[in-house]
This record gives C-alpha cells, structure tokens and sequence, in this order.
C-alpha cells in the first residue's frame, strides 16, 4: 500500500518488506554506501490504516500502536459519527470521513502530533534523507508548521516535499510558505503543462514558461520544487520515444528537482492509466528491455551531466528563448565561492537545429558538459553558435565569474523577484 494506509504501528516497518538481513536502516545504509543513493521516505499523518464497513472487526484494522506496541487509538469498526467522544481510544479520530474508509486522525489531539515528530524522527535516524509528504491538504497548515518545526528542530534543514493534488499554483504555493512550514510541494501545474507539451509534437516551448514562476514570488523558493510528467495517481505519460527523451532533457536542466515514476525511464506501459495497468511490475523480461532501452541510455546522460553541474541542480535560470521546438537559457551559481554558468540549449524537433547565442555571454572558455569541446568566448567574438541534434541537448559550462553586465542586472532581479517579496534572501537559489 502507498503512504501508510495500512498504517497499524508507525515505529514499525510492515512485516511484509523486512527479510533476512535487510531491514529499513540497513537498506538505506546499503543504499548510501553501495549504491550513493539517499532514501526518500514517503509518509502521512492525516490517515491510518481501513476503519470501518467491515463485516466483523478485524485483527490490526483501525488501531494505532505506539513504540512500545501498546494500543492508544481504536476505530473499533464504527462509522466516523458514531464513536465515542468519551472512549480515549477514540480520542485520535474526527468524526467525520475523508478518505476513503481510512480513520480520519485528528490534527487537533496534542498527542497525534507527538506520536508522528517520534515516529518519523526514528525514521530518519534510521537512514531517511527527506520526507515525501501525502495528502498534505488534508490537514491544516498549523500542524504542519508545528510538524516541521520540531523535525528541524532536531534535524536543521531537514528537506520536506509534499504531495496536494492541486492545479491552482496559487493555493499549492501555500504549502511552501514558512509561516505553514516551508514545505515544498510535487509540481502538479507544472505536470499538466510538461506532460501536454511533450505529448504533442506540435506543442511549443513557451508553454511551459508560465508555470515556472521565476519572477512573481508565488512560492517560497521555486527551485525547491519537485518537478515531473506522471506518477501512480495518474495515467502515465502517453508520449513516443522523443517525447519521453525531451522531457526528461527539459526536466533535468530546468529549474526546480526532476521525479522520475518507476518504469518511465523506459517507457513502460504509457499511457495506462491509474489502476489501469500505470502500477504495474515491470516482470522479468522489461526489467532485461529496461536496461538497453534508448530513452534510459538518453536519461543516463542527461542525469550525470546535471548530478555534476552546480548550476544545473541549483542555479536561477535566465530564459533566452522558449519558442515553437527550441528552448535556450542559462542557468546561473553563485554561492560559497562557488560559480558556475550553464547554457542549456534544448531541440525538440525532428530535425538538427543551429542556435546563435550573443546575448549575456560571459568571456572565457566554455566547456561541453557532454563532449568536452571547448569553445572560447572573448570580447571580439561574445557569440556562441552550436548545432542541436533533433531530440537532443548541449549544455555548455562556465567555471569562473559573469562578466557581462546585462546577465548581472538580470541575475539581480532573477534573485529579487524568485522567492516572495518579504522572504527575498542573497546567493544563489537557496
């Protein structure tokens, strides 16, 4: 089950997952250290496991455990409306429904809080990088500054993202304000946007500018957050090979933090839909496919080339042009002592495409993030004129300081105008 609706004792991990020698702080050990991937954990507060409508009271349905293995809360199999205000073990639950015939907890009891910050603080003791938050809208923006407080408190910086499946950017914005918790959120109006546009081939890059929000504050800090085309909840991305390959090239260049749903690396199953075969296993025979697959051999490289770029995963990004099948911008680090200059040219069309840039053209010498060519910019020639493959990417990287005074004015408002007006911080996208 996704995001604890089988949730009977949250210290727990589900009998069903732990084996011989691998339980959860020894997968995310081995993860670490074998494999340099951190664990992601996907987590909820606002439910627990089914409640009620059954034929007869089942064992571990609609109970709450603590660490200890004791029971503190019971749905007992009773409607929402009909349990007890005075039953204590009916003290965790609303009495009303909200999802499902999941137990609707309630945000309100001081020990709902307390029980969550200490389950899910082991959790990260136990080797969780960062929390995947579920249906966050279901509860209300004060528990989640409360929640979040108390995991930083213990955990500075702790990075948290949330799922509200939402297509009004002005209310998933919420979320990410501090004054609910600084959470960030799954980009779901940047999902409609970027699964529409590499869908249809005719679509055009400019369709994707307005939901980035670079400039009018709306969230927190945009490029906190998680960008992607499709996921368990929806139908798969129903796009070719191209498609597929010129999202994730969008994806992993733009701002924000690429997702990648299972099995879209390689283009299983597209287009079906949510519990229409969207969650399916891969099977012996795709997982063989998945691995010589050309959109997994295309995602592979673009991956490295951002997991080396600075300013590729935290940079603002400065658009040239988004238009018809090109994109072209820059994305900018400048922070630590660290800087570094990434021009992203990016060709969804069926044919080559040769880009002329002479604008906001630091000198130097830049460099091919994929190739290694490298090509020199000077005041005598502040041009760079590049072929793109059909379907393909070039980035080009700048080790060293902007020199163009252009790019400096535009990085000042790009840093004045990214996060909301009172929240504005100095550096790089922070």
């Amino acid at each position: 089950g996704y995001h604890g609706y089988w949730g009977v004792n949250f210290f727990e991990t589900d009998e069903h997952l732990v084996s011989d020698g691998l339980d959860f702080p020894q997968l995310t050990e081995q993860l670490r250290s074998q494999h340099g991937l951190k664990t992601v954990l996907d987590i909820v507060c606002n439910h627990g496991s089914p409640s009620y409508t059954m034929p007869q009271d089942q064992p571990g349905y609609g109970e709450i455990y603590n660490a200890a293995g004791e029971l503190v809360a019971d749905h007992q199999n009773l409607a929402p409306e009909d349990l007890d205000e005075n039953n204590s073990l009916h003290a965790w639950f609303h009495r009303e429904p909200d999802l499902a015939q999941l137990s609707n907890i309630d945000e309100n009891n001081p020990d709902v809080l307390d029980y969550f910050v200490e389950a899910y603080s082991q959790r990260i003791g136990q080797g969780a990088a960062a929390f995947r938050i579920d249906t966050i809208k279901h509860m209300p923006h004060d528990y989640w500054k409360r929640f979040s407080d108390r995991i930083r408190e213990r955990h500075p910086g702790f990075f948290m993202f949330s799922e509200s499946f939402e297509f009004n950017a002005a209310r998933v914005a919420e979320h990410t304000w501090p004054q609910n918790g600084g959470i960030s959120v799954l980009d779901f109006p940047g999902q409609k946007l970027i699964s529409e546009v590499f869908t249809d081939a005719d679509s055009s890059f400019a369709r994707l500018a307005g939901y980035l929000h670079l400039t009018d504050g709306i969230y927190h800090n945009p490029y906190e957050l998680m960008t992607f085309y499709d996921n368990h909840d929806m139908p798969r991305m129903d796009a070719d090979e191209n498609g597929f390959i010129d999202a994730h090239n969008w994806l992993f260049t733009s701002r924000g933090i690429p997702v990648i749903y299972y099995g879209s690396e390689s283009m299983f199953r597209p287009g079906a839909a949510e519990h229409g075969g969207n969650r399916d296993y891969f099977g012996v025979d795709s997982i063989a496919h998945a691995r010589s697959h050309p959109v997994r051999a295309a995602l592979e490289q673009i991956a490295d080339v951002r997991r080396q770029s600075p300013a590729l995963q935290r940079g603002l990004q400065a658009n040239l042009e988004l238009r018809d099948d090109r994109a072209v911008f820059f994305r900018i680090y400048q922070n630590d002592g660290v800087t570094q200059t990434a021009l992203v040219l990016l060709n969804k069309g069926d044919s080559a495409e040769k880009i002329r840039v002479n604008k906001w053209l630091s000198t130097g010498t830049w460099r091919d993030a994929m190739s290694g060519e490298e090509l020199v910019v000077s005041l005598e020639q502040p041009v760079i004129e590049l072929a793109v493959p059909a379907h393909g990417v070039r980035v080009l990287l700048l080790d060293g300081p902007n020199t163009d005074e252009l790019l400096a004015a535009e990085l000042a408002t790009l840093q004045a105008k990214a996060v909301r007006p009172s929240m504005a911080t100095t550096g790089a996208a922070q």
